[in-house]
């Protein structure tokens, strides 16, 4: 394995793990609609996500400078041809850490209203479009002899990709929710789990739906089996959510993300971006890499800073990992 294949499965790693911890982290956003029954319980559900939310971020900060870094071709294609969604979900990523910070700073009915209605859209919308920017990333682009991207923004609303952003909101939602009974306590725990066993045959559809697609179009036995496994972890975490085994839940509904994602990376390989005018112009993990000796560099500060990272983070879940309800919440001033 050469250091573009490695730094091919790092950056692989990084959006996976982004996409668990986000993925959640959305769904709880909005969820703030679907579920909570008042400005308290809106409360409980921003707080389950509150001391996390950033640091989830930060994975697509590194997956984003990786890419920059690692295939500064694959990045350059990708962040033009797909500016106005990417931009839509920079915009949405700001506002929505704003509207956490700012929702409590005034009492008002509206101005808390306001902040909660960003909190919900500024979750849905980025669920959206991802699913739809990583659809067309596997089915593929117009790119040109020059490696530039040469369609428009409606090309990128094609059924394969519209498919690939309804599972990333329905998985994300139900994520979400099984999340929520976990951190929850009373009323709102058992509403949540309530809710994820509604999602989460919408969200079996969707799956279902958009890997079997994937895998009659470009899979082979390794994303058979990533298939598989992403089918029967959804089917667990429904079974262990209707059994109120919360822990058990989540973790059945991450390795469904995981598996997912792992899905789609291993379809796309060796293609970073397929080019859907013509094969020999397919951006590759060769054709678009960095020289070796920027690769070797990376890997180096690569193999410092992502344990480190994931220590601390791991650390910060840890710290925050008790259940809470409405009777922990301080008083409104």
């Amino acid at each position: 394995m050469q250091l573009h294949d490695v730094w091919f499965v790092l950056i692989a790693f990084l959006w996976t793990g982004y996409f668990f911890l986000e993925g959640f982290d959305f769904g709880i956003g909005v969820l703030t609609k679907l579920l909570a029954r008042d400005r308290k319980e809106k409360r409980v559900l921003i707080n389950t996500i509150g001391p996390v939310w950033d640091g989830n971020e930060v994975w697509l900060i590194s997956a984003a400078g990786a890419t920059f870094a690692a295939f500064p071709e694959w990045y350059a294609t990708l962040f033009s041809g797909f500016y106005l969604p990417l931009l839509l979900i920079l915009v949405c990523l700001i506002l929505r850490g704003v509207a956490f910070e700012y929702r409590v700073k005034r009492s008002e009915e509206r101005w808390q209203r306001n902040w909660e209605h960003t909190i919900f859209w500024t979750s849905l919308l980025p669920a959206v479009i991802w699913g739809i920017v990583f659809g067309n990333l596997v089915h593929g682009v117009k790119i040109d002899a020059h490696k530039e991207y040469v369609g428009t923004v409606l090309d990128l609303l094609n059924p394969y990709a519209i498919l690939g952003g309804l599972v990333t909101l329905t998985l994300f939602t139900f994520h979400g929710a099984v999340f929520a009974s976990l951190k929850t306590v009373g009323d709102i725990r058992e509403r949540a789990r309530r809710t994820a066993a509604v999602l989460g045959p919408v969200a079996a559809v969707t799956v279902v739906g958009f890997l079997g697609w994937t895998q009659a179009d470009k899979g082979d036995g390794t994303s058979l089996v990533a298939m598989i496994v992403a089918v029967v972890a959804l089917l667990a975490a429904l079974g262990a959510n209707r059994l109120g085994r919360e822990g058990w839940a989540f973790a059945f509904s991450g390795v469904t993300v995981v598996a997912a994602v792992v899905m789609l990376f291993l379809t796309l390989f060796p293609n970073v971006m397929p080019s859907t005018l013509n094969e020999s112009w397919n951006l590759t993990v060769s054709n678009a890499a960095s020289s070796p000796y920027t690769l070797k560099i990376m890997t180096w500060g690569a193999g410092f800073a992502t344990p480190l990272v994931m220590l601390y983070q791991g650390w910060t879940y840890w710290v925050f990992r008790k259940r809470i309800g409405t009777q922990h919440l301080a008083e409104a001033h």
